[in-house]
């Protein structure tokens, strides 16, 4: 036989170490996610706008090489902060978590940061595997404003009737259907939740309120935290809450209360 025959391959046979190499399995991880929300345009990519999953996936596309899809466990809105949203992406890469947290990190703006990053199981989605989320809303209760908390609290002067905060929060505890606590364009086909805890704390000027549910509608919680705010206020009876709850009605309850006291604490799987 001669060189030229040897030099052959058999028919399906690689021709090149890249050839015989397999193509790498793609990996699912899962990360946590905080942000401040001032400057973004909520979660969800949008054309033209800055957003949390936008700098995400750019700054993943940076750093990698790969165009990646961020799935995040909810699509917080303009100026809603996050200290624990999770999220969920595949790559083909092999970096280890931890390169990956090091190397975004060092990409990402200073408003949004990885806190960590693990493999996750091959069913996991950072969406549809939740089970429950934890938010928090902060309300500065004080007749000065606080710059130092003006970009992450609602600035509330009139003073508050603790008591009747605490017993319109308590009717809201438990499985109801919360249609009368939703924005007009929300777009669940159902409307009944379980908050699980609505917990009313007061810390000097600062008034938290702590909301864990299965599930939330389109500004659920800040359409509570307005309705709860106007009956510390006096200008709604704390029977307003039943009376939302039993009718559906919208109109019966308070504003919506401004984006930047809220904050997603964590996402329970």
């Amino acid at each position: 036989m001669s060189d030229d025959a040897e030099a052959t391959p058999r028919d399906g046979a690689p021709t090149s170490p890249d050839e015989a190499r397999p193509a790498p399995t793609p990996r699912l991880l899962r990360a946590v996610v905080a942000y401040d929300g001032t400057d973004f345009f909520g979660w969800q990519r949008q054309p033209g706008m800055r957003t949390v999953q936008g700098c995400l996936e750019d700054g993943l596309r940076e750093l990698l090489g790969e165009e990646v899809f961020v799935r995040g466990a909810g699509r917080t809105d303009a100026g809603v902060h996050a200290d624990g949203q999770v999220a969920s992406f595949t790559l083909a890469s092999r970096i280890p978590p931890h390169g990956l947290l090091r190397g975004l990190n060092s990409i990402l703006p200073v408003d949004v940061a990885l806190l960590d990053v693990a493999e996750a199981p091959p069913d996991f989605d950072a969406r549809f595997s939740a089970r429950g989320k934890v938010y928090r809303y902060t309300v500065w209760n004080h007749m000065i404003r606080s710059p130092r908390h003006a970009r992450t609290a609602w600035h509330v002067r009139r003073a508050l009737d603790m008591t009747a905060i605490r017993e319109a929060a308590a009717a809201l505890v438990g499985e109801h259907d919360f249609r009368a606590f939703r924005a007009a364009d929300c777009e669940r086909r159902t409307t009944r939740r379980i908050i699980r805890r609505l917990d009313v704390d007061r810390q000097g000027a600062i008034l938290t309120l702590d909301v864990e549910a299965t599930a939330f509608l389109k500004n659920m919680v800040r359409i509570l935290v307005g309705t709860l705010v106007d009956v510390g206020r006096g200008t709604l009876p704390p029977e307003a809450i039943a009376r939302m709850l039993e009718t559906g009605d919208r109109a019966a309850g308070g504003m919506t209360a401004p984006p930047q006291g809220l904050t997603l604490l964590r996402v329970l799987y």
